[in-house]
């Protein structure tokens, strides 16, 4: 196993990886990084979060089905989620940004409709990752408690592989389609899927993985009082 690298820079080395190395973490590697997920912090200890592991040729299987629902627009989300942000215009302007930056370095124009589809589908490819991660929860109430139960492991286990080497992606995409996942990992109807994360060994010379955000100064998201 590679250096375990320490916190500031597991941070700074974290990033939203697209495209990712064959060769799959070892059942020890694995073990490591859902050990470390374990230790999140969630409201009153509740530890509300069911992780589906899924690789091999059932990561296979579901990534086929996935596709077909996607392309016969068999939407079903278990929580809402708005592209245009309520109307946000501050965080849709970091959405436009983001979005631009991506189809820039991937080489699709911004008219490119049918380019920018086929981007979205890599989605349900799982960016050639081994592995991926489906977050489940019960609900509770609004769902907005074990939602942010559900981040704070999902902050954990991303941190841990990119302490350890390794790279994962968060992809809400993967929630638009909770029926089918259920339904090809056999889970029950009382967990509800929040969204799920690719992972896996970052393949370093693919151009997906030169693109880069931007985060705004502390100064715009922080307000201190004293």
């Amino acid at each position: 196993m590679a250096d375990i690298l320490d916190f500031a820079a597991a941070v700074r080395a974290r990033r939203s990886t697209r495209a990712f190395l064959a060769e799959p973490l070892t059942d020890a590697e694995l073990r490591a990084v859902l050990e470390d997920a374990q230790l999140s912090p969630s409201n009153s200890n509740s530890q509300p979060w069911r992780a589906h592991i899924v690789s091999g040729a059932k990561r296979d299987e579901l990534s086929r089905e996935l596709l077909r629902a996607a392309g016969e627009g068999r939407v079903s989300m278990d929580f809402t989620f708005d592209p245009k942000y309520g109307g946000n215009e501050d965080l849709m302007r970091k959405v436009r940004e983001q979005g631009g930056r991506y189809y820039e370095t991937m080489g699709v124009a911004k008219d490119d409709f049918a380019g920018r589809g086929e981007l979205m589908l890599r989605n349900y490819e799982f960016f050639g990752a081994p592995h991926v991660a489906f977050l489940f929860t019960p609900l509770v109430g609004d769902g907005v408690r074990v939602g942010a139960d559900i981040g704070m492991y999902a902050q954990t286990f991303l941190l841990s592989l990119a302490a350890q080497g390794f790279a994962g992606v968060p992809q809400t995409a993967l929630g638009l389609y909770a029926d089918v996942v259920r339904e090809a990992l056999g889970v029950s109807d009382e967990f509800k899927l929040l969204f799920g994360i690719s992972f896996g060994r970052p393949d370093p010379g693919a151009t997906a993985n030169s693109f880069r955000t931007s985060r705004v100064p502390v100064e715009e998201s922080v307000v201190l009082h004293s």
